[in-house]
Order: structure tokens, then sequence, then C-alpha cells
């Protein structure tokens, strides 16, 4: 069978499987990735089927990990590593923005490295201290590499397929808050292309833009509308970086008005350069100024507090009522 309802967690699980049985240059790696199947089981069973040789468990190091995933590009290999939680990131940072995503151009477009890093991100888990960042934006504003965030499991099967095939970096912030959601996957169909945004409820009122985990709640935040008489029309970027832009203006000049919704920090964040694109592109069509929804400029909180530090329901429905009221 084609279709099959499976958790988002399940279907990249599967999206790696087949990635494993079709190309035996791919690999995967990471703490705790092989004989545990990862902290959330993502690669369970993989480490079994494939070997330690394809599956292989790292040592806590992730400036390695990432170094050693350049060098395997670089002998052929297409590997895909494991950063275990979004916040531990930050000792490959060198790696990834001085080598990962330069050497393309350094080369004069002679070398490609075509390594994904996943990264599981964001909160809503009651993780603790470094486990619950969104640091998506750090990302985007490295030139050379691909920033793309499934929200539910059939991109999460599909967008990581894509990402394996590229020659260039990318890196695939999974939802972590989303892992256990279901949703149909089928396996036999044709992906549309990567960085596409896509429309996933319509609208005429207003424009709500978001990705990875925040496309479920803009969801909800529409559905809250409408039983208040707003249409608001949902758009799932899928893509950070390149950013499909030409969508989100063909829904702007619709609806007239943008809230832009992630859980990162809205201080230079991605809504920031959203807003500041589509005030130009949009001028004459917009009703009302951009407005972001986001995360507070302060270190990620205690698991305690992380409700109040996340964009909620009431949050960006506040922020609908205030474009609407122009």
């Amino acid at each position: 069978m084609a279709a099959e309802k499976m958790a988002l967690a399940k279907a990249i699980n599967e999206s790696l499987r087949r990635a494993l049985e079709s190309d035996p240059k791919v690999l995967i790696m990471g703490e705790d990735v092989g004989k545990l199947g990862g902290v959330f089981r993502v690669t369970d069973g993989l480490y079994k089927d494939f070997g330690e040789e394809r599956v292989i468990d790292t040592p806590l190091a992730e400036s390695g990990i990432i170094g050693t995933a350049i060098g395997l590009a670089l002998r052929g290999y297409r590997p895909v590593a494991e950063i275990q939680f979004d916040g531990f990131v930050f000792p490959a940072y060198d790696q990834i923005v001085t080598q990962l995503a330069k050497m393309h151009a350094r080369s004069l477009g002679k070398v490609k490295l075509p390594v994904v890093v996943r990264i599981p991100y964001g909160g809503g888990i009651g993780a603790v201290e470094h486990h619950s960042e969104s640091p998506e934006a750090l990302f985007a504003h490295v030139a050379g590499l691909k920033i793309v965030s499934p929200s539910n499991a059939s991109d999460a099967y599909w967008m990581l397929q894509q990402a394996i095939q590229s020659d260039d970096p990318v890196i695939f912030f999974e939802p972590k808050r989303r892992y256990w959601d279901k949703g149909e996957v089928n396996t036999e169909a044709i992906p549309g292309p990567l960085h596409k945004a896509r429309v996933v409820r319509e609208g005429t009122d207003l424009t709500l833009v978001a990705y990875g985990p925040m496309v479920k709640l803009c969801q909800e935040v529409a559905a809250a509308a409408a039983e208040e008489g707003k249409s608001l029309e949902v758009l799932d970027l899928r893509s950070v970086s390149p950013l499909d832009f030409d969508s989100i203006q063909a829904s702007v000049e619709k609806t007239r008005r943008l809230v832009v919704v992630h859980e990162a920090p809205v201080f230079f964040g991605t809504g920031a350069e959203i807003a500041a694109r589509i005030t130009e592109r949009c001028f004459y069509h917009l009703e009302a100024p951009v407005l972001r929804v986001g995360g507070y400029h302060a270190p990620y909180p205690p698991a305690r507090l992380e409700e109040t530090y996340l964009p909620d329901l009431d949050r960006v429905l506040d922020a609908v009522d205030r474009s609407l009221a122009y």
C-alpha cells in the first residue's frame, strides 16, 4: 500500500531507510543514532538492518561529527549527520559556516558537499536547558546552506529524500514537538519542489505564514477565527532558505494583510526578513503593517515557563485582531 498513516518521526525513519536502501553511499551518523535508535527513536531499527558501517554511533563531539561528514562527502559519500538537540549544534557552527557552506564557492564549483544535518528543534516538550532552541535564522544568514523544516509527516518523508539527494548542504530542522503527530504519507507520490511554500488553508482576510512547529498552531488560529467570521489563509513556508517570496506575495496581494509566526525570537528573526521583503513587494497592496509573533529576546526559559515564552493561540489571534483593526 503506497499511502499509510504514520507519525512524523516514523516518516523520517522510513525516509532514512529508503535512502539507505537506494544508495550505498548514504550514511547516518550521530550521537546514539545506532544501537539506541536516537533519543527520540527516529533512527530505530536502522543499525540492526544496515550495520555499524552505515549507521554510525559517534562520540559526543558535534564539531567532529560535522568535520567527519565533510570529509566523507569529499570522498563521494552522502552523510546524514544528526545533532541530538538544537542547542548542541553550536560547537559545530564553525565547521558548518566556514567549511560546509563555503567549499562549493571556494572551489569555484568543482567540489560539492552533499551533507544533510538533521536537527530536532524548538520547544513544547518540557525539556531542560539547551534542548529547545530555534537557531534557524543563524544558519539562514549564511550563504551556501539550504534550510528546510517540515510541518507534517508527508513533508518530513519527502523533503528528507530531496535533501539527501541534493548536492548542496541542507540543514534539516525537525520540529520535535510534532514528532508524534500523525498524517498520511504516500511513498509513491511525486513530491513538489523542496523550496516551494504551500497554502494549507485558503482565506481572504489575512495571511498567516509559518513553518515547522507553528503551522499546526496557525491552522488552529484560522479555525478559531472562522468562528468569528474571519477568513484566514495559512501558508506553510517549508523552506527558510531559500524563501518562497513569490508565494507569500501572491497570498498577500489577495488578503492584503500578513502575520508571520515562528518559535524563534522575533528580534532579527526570519519574520523580519519576510516583513521587509513583503513591504517592498506589496507596499501598495498592504492595508496594515506586517506583524510578527514569536519568542522573546531572552534565553529560552525553564520548562515550567516555556508555554509563556512560546507563541500560542491567544497571542496569534491578538496579532490578527490588531492587523484587521487598521
